[in-house]
């Protein structure tokens, strides 16, 4: 192992324990398995298992459904019996949460249960701040002795089980002594696998779970280090980003966190938590999946075993190194922490890299005779009777334009890349800078006083020429940004390693991120962007993107599956909107009001869709706000921690309004509860005019 995984150059499985769901085999280098949550009443028999099929036939492997008590635990085995009637044997998973009797109930029924580490036996208050180490100790004796039945009931029934840590709701004590830390969700979890493994049970899955990609980036990436060390194995591992909310948000949230996880290797299964009906996540989850499926070379070896008077076939799977993984030097030294942010050390270039957020380049080089109209799906909008520009708060600090020069004069704060014979031409040095090769820098008689754009292609240069040619000449010139991309099929990795270099090499020049996508639908090129970009950001490297599109790829609509919020006339309006959507999920540029919104379950208290679209409605204009829209007491104020106002189901019609952690109102009735809400973001000064 490699740090966290397999490896940091290529895209190679982490080898994780086989565990059986049903018929299902999940782990152990089988297919990554795609999986969902139902959003009907539980004890809505008919209605369960309706929505339950749409899911299957969508593509789930597995389906989930809440068990928020016995009769609901219960009922699962009406339900479950129901769907097999009709021909469905998909394995169904209970979600349990606070009630052990309902998780032993389910065990005995489903295939498959999931707990939650801080809601199951251990009291969440946020009263309690300090812990002896006797408190510590007894506290743990005594989930021992709640959890075990349950292990022992699993054991017994061949069930499956999810020990699933969410961010949010982290216990007093795991608080006490980890604080809200990526650390803390993996001893929450931990503490339930030692007392399972005890029992010597290990049909066990894990996640760590969070609103926040960047928290559950490290989360999983210090779960397999902490696995390893402990153990001296992995168990297979269940991805997602909760309360991603719908549309694009939720989309780009989930790929980002999801995706740079799969791109070390990471995950077994997989759920796009987004807002919307269940079967909708789906797709979603296919396309991110599919990335993968031609990025690895699968042998499996079968055994025929005799076992009494049967013979058994045994398959053994293993998966070899990425087919185009050759050539990118391995990582010897790591000069950055994976399980912590910080951003990477660089100078600035005008306004780009130093302490500056990351520019947004918009690639119009496409567009044969470029006028001020085509700057309004880049967000600067011309008014011919003022003569005046519009500037958008998503407006795209640079153009590239390739070898034009426009004819109108451009908005103050724009400026414009192209190549270096356009640069030439022009006579407007400080609003147009020349984008170079790196050979063609080393070897060019005229270069920008103030800003010269430099390419690097990862190594994948077909030439003979080396990545690190012209290094030297390129580094920590202050007038020089770097601009990194890869044709490889291990583009991010590629990339990563190169930004390995530079660290170790002490090179400081900010880096602008290129990625072209190759893919066909809206949906397929904005999971492209966000894996491949937004994994660098998690990792605190990158001072700018820029998105783009190859000569291979397809744009027949602009629109994603979801519902879309964002205005997308054309593909450079939906990339760039893309550009500062990736931005804001990884925290390193607020540009508009992030949601953190849950995908509704049978516990939810009101309709979950229709709010949240309201709730944007009225809020989306509030740059920099984080409101949470949770369906019920369970999840919301610990998943809505991150946000700065939450809106949370208590009961059927009634709403509970929070800033922070802290409850400002109780029982608002939902006829009035989102006018409620505008009046507390006003009173707290979080409120502007649209």
């Amino acid at each position: 192992m490699q740090f966290y995984c397999e490896s940091l150059t290529s895209y190679k499985r982490l080898p994780t324990k086989e565990v059986k769901i049903g018929d299902l085999l999940l782990g152990n280098f089988n297919p990554i398995r795609v999986q969902t949550m139902t959003t009907t009443d539980t004890m809505d028999t008919i209605g369960t298992v309706e929505q339950s099929i749409r899911c299957i036939e969508a593509g789930a492997e597995l389906v989930r459904i809440t068990a928020p008590s016995k009769k609901e635990a219960e009922n699962l085995l009406v339900i479950k019996n129901e769907l097999r009637k009709r021909g469905y044997n998909t394995p169904l998973i209970a979600d349990i949460h606070f009630t052990p009797n309902a998780a032993e109930i389910a065990a005995r029924i489903v295939e498959k249960v999931r707990v939650n580490p801080g809601n199951y036996v251990d009291k969440k208050k946020f009263e309690q701040i300090e812990y002896t180490d006797a408190e510590y100790a007894e506290e743990i004796e005594r989930i021992g002795e709640r959890f075990t039945p349950l292990v022992k009931i699993c054991k017994e029934y061949g069930t499956a089980m999810r020990i699933g840590t969410n961010h949010g709701s982290l216990s007093d004590r795991i608080m006490s002594r980890y604080g809200d830390t990526p650390m803390g969700m993996v001893e929450s979890a931990m503490e339930f696998l030692r007392i399972a493994r005890a029992e010597a049970y290990h049909n066990i899955i894990l996640s760590m779970k969070s609103s926040n990609p960047q928290v559950m980036v490290q989360a999983y990436r210090l779960l397999v280090k902490t696995m390893t060390d402990e153990f001296g194995e992995c168990y297979p591992l269940h991805l997602g980003v909760t309360e991603a909310g719908d549309g694009e948000d939720g989309r780009i949230k989930s790929a980002i966190g999801i995706g740079t996880l799969l791109e070390d290797g990471i995950g077994d299964t997989i759920r796009v938590s987004l807002t919307e009906d269940p079967e909708f996540e789906i797709p979603v989850c296919r396309d991110i999946v599919k990335r993968y499926t031609t990025r690895e070379s699968r042998e499996v070896q079968k055994e025929y075993q005799t076992i009494g008077d049967k013979q058994v076939v045994v398959e053994h799977i293993s998966i070899t190194e990425e087919l185009d993984a050759k050539d990118v030097p391995p990582v010897t030294k790591m000069p950055y922490s994976p399980f912590e942010y910080k951003r990477r050390e660089t100078y600035a270039v005008d306004n780009i890299g130093g302490k500056q957020v990351p520019v947004v380049v918009a690639d119009l080089s496409r567009i044969d005779k470029i006028t001020p109209r085509d700057l309004q799906s880049v967000g600067y909008t011309y008014n011919e009777s003022t003569d005046k520009w519009t500037i958008a708060d998503a407006a795209a600090d640079y153009i590239f334009t390739g070898h034009q020069v426009l004819d109108f004069a451009l908005p103050g704060t724009l400026k414009v890349i192209v190549y270096p014979a356009a640069w030439t031409e022009t006579t407007d040095k400080k609003k147009y800078y020349p984008i170079f090769s790196d050979k063609g820098f080393a070897e060019a008689e005229k270069r920008s006083e103030s800003i010269n754009f430099v390419m690097v292609d990862c190594y994948s240069d077909e030439t003979a020429v080396n990545d690190y040619a012209y290094l030297d000449q390129l580094a920590n010139d202050p007038t020089v940004v770097i601009c990194l991309s890869s044709t490889r099929l291990n583009a991010m990795q590629s990339v990563r390693r190169m930004f390995v270099e530079f660290m170790n090499k002490g090179i400081k020049n900010p880096v602008v991120l290129i990625t072209d996508s190759n893919w066909q639908s809206p949906d397929e090129h904005l999971i492209h962007f966000a894996t491949e970009t937004g994994a660098l950001f998690l990792e605190g490297m990158g001072d700018g993107i820029c998105l783009g599109y190859s000569n291979k790829a397809k744009m027949t609509d602009v629109k994603v599956t979801g519902r879309t919020y964002l205005p997308v006339k054309d593909i450079y309006q939906f990339t760039n909107n893309t550009a500062f959507s990736i931005l804001q999920a990884t925290r390193t540029r607020i540009s508009k009001t992030e949601y953190i919104s849950c995908p509704s379950c049978g516990r939810t208290l009101f309709d979950l869709q229709e709010t949240t679209a309201r709730i944007r409605a009225v809020t989306n204009h509030l740059k920099g706000i984080k409101i949470a829209i949770m369906g019920c007491i369970v999840n919301g104020p610990g998943e809505m921690a991150d946000a700065d106002f939450g809106y949370v189901g208590s009961g059927p019609g009634k709403i509970t309004l929070y800033k922070g952690k802290e409850v400002v109102k109780r029982n608002v009735n939902s006829d009035v509860a989102v006018e409620e809400l505008i009046g507390l973001l006003k009173d707290n000064g979080a409120w502007v005019e649209p």
